[in-house]
């Protein structure tokens, strides 16, 4: 058999050519493969291998002492499971698949803002300037659209329809959709292009680093980044003084909310949020269900005083 850098790298190329996964994801799994190949150096791969690596893992910690999430250490055993899959798929005498269990999932709090706590975070940006405008546009935008914050930033000016106030994006798993904005997002959208005086492609461009003139000219090295996206939330979180933790995810939760509470079907928003499973959006229903809420005030002992 080929040695596993070998096959790992066919591996990779599979995902691109059969599967069709994006870079980004591409990018991931080769992450998680070179690192356990090169953790694991000449040996064989065995489960009991596989069990000192899990402990590697778990032991695992940065330069500044940061451990790794049962998350991340997740995605290092999908990672491996895949590829043990794709191996057996082309007769490959391997360690089988199913063999390797993931590690028992953390319970994850659903974050949401209110809708009063919304309003206040997306009053905070200054839009006195250009950056305080982009900023506002793209707090808006997450709130309107529910976009992933990787979705978001990839977005370019002239894929937006402002008639008819939508646009297609290609999100999770390369799968087509289309999202609508708001009457109030698509307004601060066009202010902000409209204070714009250059012609670059990116719908959010950077205001620091790089000098623009330098610049190629579809300016895609100006192109604002997730980590960017992610310092602007917390920035005007900090500012309107919001104790809860809210993160561009945190929007998308606050975009389904908002939807559901309002009397939503399950189903529409599933589609607005790109899930590729009903039972993923299904996380919402037991904070946006007034039924639920109506039947514990009903019903519970301690209500009756």
């Amino acid at each position: 058999m080929k040695s596993l850098h070998e096959l790992t790298r066919k591996f990779l190329e599979s995902l691109e050519i059969e599967r069709n996964l994006s870079p980004y994801t591409i990018r991931n799994y080769r992450h998680y493969l070179d690192r356990l190949l090169e953790w694991l150096g000449d040996r064989q791969l065995t489960m009991e291998e596989v069990r000192k690596y899990r402990l590697h893992l778990s032991r695992y910690t940065d330069e500044k002492g940061s451990p790794l999430s049962i998350v991340t250490q997740s995605y290092y055993m999908i990672a491996l499971r895949s590829f043990l899959k794709w191996l057996t798929r082309n007769d490959k005498e391997i360690l089988p698949a199913e063999r390797i269990e993931l590690p028992k999932a953390e319970s994850h709090r659903l974050t949401f803002l209110t809708r009063e706590h919304v309003e206040r975070l997306l009053s905070m940006p200054s839009i006195s300037t250009p950056s305080g405008l982009r900023d506002k546009a793209i707090l808006e935008l997450l709130f309107s659209t529910g976009l992933r914050v990787s979705e978001l930033v990839s977005v370019n000016r002239d894929q937006i329809n402002f008639e008819t106030k939508e646009f297609g994006i290609i999100g999770k798993g390369r799968k087509p959709r289309v999202v609508f904005l708001s009457e109030r997002a698509a307004l601060w959208v066009k202010r902000y292009l409209m204070v714009r005086e250059d012609h670059w492609q990116p719908l959010f461009i950077r205001y620091s680093g790089r000098e623009a003139g330098i610049s190629s000219k579809e300016g895609q090295e100006m192109r604002f980044t997730v980590r960017g996206v992610q310092r602007v939330v917390e920035k005007y979180r900090r500012k309107a003084g919001l104790a809860q933790k809210i993160t561009p995810h945190g929007l998308r939760h606050s975009f389904a909310t908002d939807l559901l509470q309002a009397g939503a079907g399950l189903r529409e928003v599933q589609e607005m949020l790109g899930h590729k499973n009903v039972s993923t959006t299904q996380i919402y229903t037991h904070v946006t269900n007034p039924q639920l809420r109506k039947v514990h005030e009903k019903f519970h002992s301690g209500n009756k005083l």
